[in-house]
């Protein structure tokens, strides 16, 4: 026989829906969790003095390399291919969700010679532990990735891409879980208020 409270339990419970890749997954989970997202204007989530590091997470099999990507203060941007660094520079759109990414080209744009790579992106989710950054235009189309989905190292570091997505979507189970309890509460509230009334 059943248990009921493990029945009401699984009647509450969210789970991650079943995809193929790493973009048909944040396709489906970014926008549960876009309203917890953080802004870009909010650099202290994305930028640290010393340089936060943001590992890039793939789900292609032959990815071996460790990307690091770091956006300091001042517009410096820098990655870390196995500990090979590149420089560059980042800067946001104004009054947008945007950022432009340049890399390579001699000095990164600074007087070095002009960047070889410049790369705009909308902003898809952010917070303290994830930054997804959605590259403008239909990348589907062209057989590209969609998203730079990058994760905060200490967090994801040795996890595989499944796992981050878990990760990411926690922040909606978590979210759905206090829904869940201030739903139950408020029901006990009423159900003692209605006992209350007819004593």
């Amino acid at each position: 026989m059943d248990n009921p409270l493990q029945n009401i339990e699984q009647t509450f419970e969210v789970n991650l829906p079943q995809q193929d890749s790493l973009d048909d997954y944040l396709d489906e989970v970014l926008p549960t969790i876009r309203q917890w997202s953080e802004d870009l204007r909010e650099m202290k989530f994305f930028v640290m003095d010393g340089g936060k590091p943001w590992l890039e997470i793939r789900d292609d099999p032959g990815f071996m390399e460790q990307v690091l990507h770091f956006f300091n203060e001042g517009g410096e941007y820098l990655q870390s291919v196995d500990g090979n660094v590149s420089r560059g520079k980042w800067r946001l759109l104004d009054q947008t969700n945007k950022i432009i990414i340049e890399q390579g080209g001699g000095g990164g744009g600074r007087g070095g010679g002009s960047a070889a790579k410049s790369e705009l992106y909308e902003l898809a989710f952010l917070n303290a532990g994830f930054f997804i950054l959605k590259k403008h235009g239909d990348q589907g189309r062209k057989k590209k990735r969609k998203y730079l989905f990058m994760g905060y190292e200490p967090v994801v570091k040795g996890l595989k891409w499944l796992d981050c997505v878990e990760l990411l979507f926690n922040e909606y189970r978590n979210q759905w879980g206090s829904f869940q309890w201030a739903v139950v509460a408020a029901v006990v509230l009423v159900l003692a208020l209605l006992l209350y009334s007819l004593f």
